[in-house]
């Protein structure tokens, strides 16, 4: 057994904030209880957490992998090295593959390396339609059984909404959700940052903010029809949060998820044509990010992910409009939401909620808690330690992140998946 002692324990799915010590037995939480109450168990293995917080592992329910088709961008292996180093136990990827994640070949391929890996958890998301082209619904039972816990045609939105209509009702019968990516692509063409005051000045073509609402609006009225749910994956405007709230409160079965970028940065990111900063959806207006913020604090927003995008410089250097969209964001994340918390902007229990509790909730998954009988996914993080994000830091096979230099307090220290040690002092257990 291994007792994780002396340090605070934040677990928003058991409303517990203190002096707690975790004891782990196998693969599953075998209790939690004040400090001190496992002192004169013997053979325990006993991790020290003084001075740490110690929470459930970390949940990312958007994560591009690349893998299979795209492997000099990412691979499950390097993906899941980036999800340990970010605190991340479990990780949701997407199926804008080549082949897309629309058999069940696929999903086992991707469920086998994610094994081979042995360190996060890699739970595959399937194509609501075959190819993610939106004519065919993709064998979505066939996918649920061999293991996605979403579908998604994400990288394009459902554009058919008689073909959404049909995945809905067959999604409430298999229990599964649909992870929207919301974009009516007639209007936002070929749009590459937020259609605004800046992108007449850059010369650059704007992507109105419209395109995603007139989607989100769409989509709740078909959950609401169906009562089937509906998770909004990367929301970027105020217009879409004010949405989705009142879905919630006429209890439509709608969740949604906000990225770290789209929190702290806007569209003024782009200012100098930093294609680092080049993301779908784009960075948008202040008032935008202010409404995510309260979005998030009020619980309309119930998760914050990543949007892992790995992309090499030769599809990143270059000019802006050509410049492919996506940054990287597994092993920022979670320092990127404490300097939130620090800031005095988000309520630690919160940032712990919506990284942790809140995307279980969402995908229902069977994690993101650290209640007795759960399985043993622990993040130890160190809350005062200052470190700059240096391009040496990053695992990923790519490097596009804006993130480059940045100072962040709040480091990973240990994590546990299945209650064995894959990080250890910062440094991957291999």
């Amino acid at each position: 057994m291994i007792l994780i002692s002396n340090g605070r324990v934040i677990d928003p799915s058991c409303d517990i904030d203190g002096e707690f010590d975790v004891l782990i037995e196998g693969e599953k939480i075998k209790d939690i209880a004040p400090r001190g109450a496992f002192s004169e168990m013997s053979y325990v293995t006993e991790v020290d957490a003084k001075g740490m917080w110690v929470i459930p592992g970390l949940i990312d329910l958007h994560v591009h992998l690349r893998e299979p088709g795209q492997e000099w961008k990412e691979t499950v292996l390097t993906g899941s090295r980036a999800a340990i180093l970010g605190g991340y136990t479990s990780i949701c990827c997407m199926p804008n593959t080549d082949p897309a994640i629309h058999s069940e070949e696929i999903v086992r391929y991707i469920i086998d390396k994610g094994r081979e890996a042995n360190l996060a958890r890699v739970l595959p998301i399937g194509a609501v339609s075959v190819d993610r082209l939106g004519k065919e619904l993709a064998p979505l039972s066939e996918l649920a059984e061999a293991g996605c816990v979403a579908f998604s045609d994400d990288g394009d939105p459902v554009y058919n909404a008689g073909l959404m209509r049909r995945a809905l009702e067959w999604c409430r019968m298999i229990g599964v959700p649909i992870s929207c990516h919301e974009e009516d692509k007639s209007i936002s063409g070929c749009g590459c940052m937020n259609e605004s005051a800046l992108s007449t000045k850059l010369g650059l073509t704007g992507l109105p903010g419209v395109a995603e609402d007139v989607m989100v609006a769409r989509d709740i009225e078909l959950a609401r029809e169906a009562n089937s749910p509906v998770h909004f994956c990367h929301v970027s405007t105020a217009r879409s949060v004010e949405l989705i709230r009142r879905a919630k409160n006429d209890n439509i079965p709608v969740t949604a998820e906000v990225t770290p970028h789209h929190l702290v940065m806007t569209e003024q990111a782009v200012a100098e044509y930093d294609t680092y900063s080049k993301m779908s959806p784009p960075l948008r207006k202040e008032e935008d990010r202010q409404a995510l913020i309260a979005g998030l604090c009020d619980g309309t927003l119930d998760a914050v992910a990543s949007d892992h995008a790995p992309h090499e410089d030769d599809v990143k250097k270059i000019a802006f409009e050509e410049a492919a969209m996506g940054i990287l964001g597994l092993q920022t994340s979670m320092p990127v939401i404490f300097d939130l918390v620090h800031e005095g902007v988000l309520p630690l229990t919160k940032a712990i909620d919506v990284l942790s509790t809140g995307p279980a909730r969402a995908f229902r998954l069977n994690a993101g808690t650290l209640q007795k009988g759960s399985p043993a996914d622990v993040a130890l993080v160190s809350p005062d330690k200052k470190w700059t994000f240096g391009q040496d830091d990053i695992v990923s096979i790519s490097t596009n992140s804006p993130f480059i230099g940045r100072q962040f307090q709040g480091a990973v220290h240990t994590v546990f998946v299945g209650g064995e040690v894959k990080l250890q002092n910062g440094k991957i257990c291999i």
